[in-house]
């Protein structure tokens, strides 16, 4: 039984994500990378340091990867091989063309995998993560998608991997050429990997009292986020939503401001370290995962803090 990691070029390296599932894979045996990008020493050292001891490199140019690098996999994983993708775009699309290229299903919104003696079994949050529940694969290759932030991206200082670079081979039909791409514009800490976040709800009242959340973001140094209803409503870009359909986070401090605490926003910020909450209903659910909560209107609570904090 061989394990494998999908890891997806991102800024130049690999993403944070595929560094995470680096960390889980590394303790159940000797871990290949499928690393899809342009690819490059310093990127290939990076994921030796966090346990690799080989990669497998896809260089996919301006081709969409998903087709051909699972048409390439489909010729290369065994029937007793473990393959962990993230919970992002290009790993499932991978993902689900693999598994019914192999004939296989997939285990998907897991948080922790183990090997058992004839697969593999995950570990899933159910009912906004309340509950936990199990899944079992006997029949693989097992395919595994695992959700971000349920493992620490910590580096072991190994050494440089051994590099196989592959041949992107024809997909026919489901080839895809990317024609044009453009990259946001983003200045800050970045949503998933900040200390600190604040996040804005329909609590606001409009999409103009957001900038609250941006004033008090910036004071604090903070990534600032967002309830599904107002991405929904159009007040924020998705970019910036939290919860089960957006972002995870696990922040040090997360600052929930006019968020009531739906089950589909608390489940992407229920794991971090001190949660602050500020709604003018006593009875909203989030008070009940707060650590400190504060019952007020945040028209009227916010701009205190934020003069109190740019007077400090």
């Amino acid at each position: 039984m061989a394990t494998y990691v999908f890891v997806e070029e991102e800024n130049g390296g690999p993403s944070t994500l595929g560094l995470e599932l680096l960390a889980k894979a590394r303790e159940l045996e000797e871990v290949t990378v499928i690393y899809v990008g342009s690819g490059s020493d310093d990127a290939f050292a990076e994921l030796g340091s966090h346990g690799a001891t080989s990669v497998i490199h896809f260089d996919a140019g301006d081709r969409l990867p998903a087709a051909p690098v699972a048409e390439a996999l489909g010729d290369r994983v065994g029937s007793e091989d473990v393959i962990l993708f993230g919970q992002a775009y290009t790993d499932r699309d991978v993902a689900g063309r693999l598994a019914a290229r192999l004939g296989v299903g997939v285990l998907s919104n897991a948080f922790d995998v183990q090997q058992t003696g004839g697969g593999v079994e995950t570990s899933h949050e159910i009912l906004g993560g309340t509950q936990i529940a199990t899944a079992a694969a006997t029949q693989g290759p097992f395919l595994v998608l695992i959700r971000p932030k349920s493992f620490a991206a910590e580096p072991l200082g190994g050494g440089t991997p051994t590099v196989d670079e592959i041949a992107m081979p024809a997909a026919g039909s489901s080839e895809a050429t990317v024609t044009a791409s453009q990259a946001e514009e983003r200045e800050g800490p970045q949503l998933g990997d900040a200390k600190i976040v604040v996040s804005g709800g329909r609590g606001l009242g409009s999409a103009e009292a957001y900038d609250l959340v941006e004033s008090l973001g910036k004071t604090l140094g903070a990534a600032t986020g967002a309830t599904r209803a107002i991405v929904d409503s159009g007040w924020v870009p998705y970019a910036k939503q939290v919860g089960q359909t957006g972002k995870t986070v696990k922040p040090d401090v997360y600052i929930a401001c006019g968020i009531s605490g739906a089950m589909q926003h608390l489940v992407g910020m229920k794991d971090s370290k001190t949660i602050i909450a500020i709604n003018k209903d006593p009875d909203a659910p989030i008070f009940s995962l707060a650590d400190l909560g504060v019952i007020g209107d945040v028209h009227n609570v916010m701009p205190k803090l934020i003069e109190a904090l740019q007077a400090r």
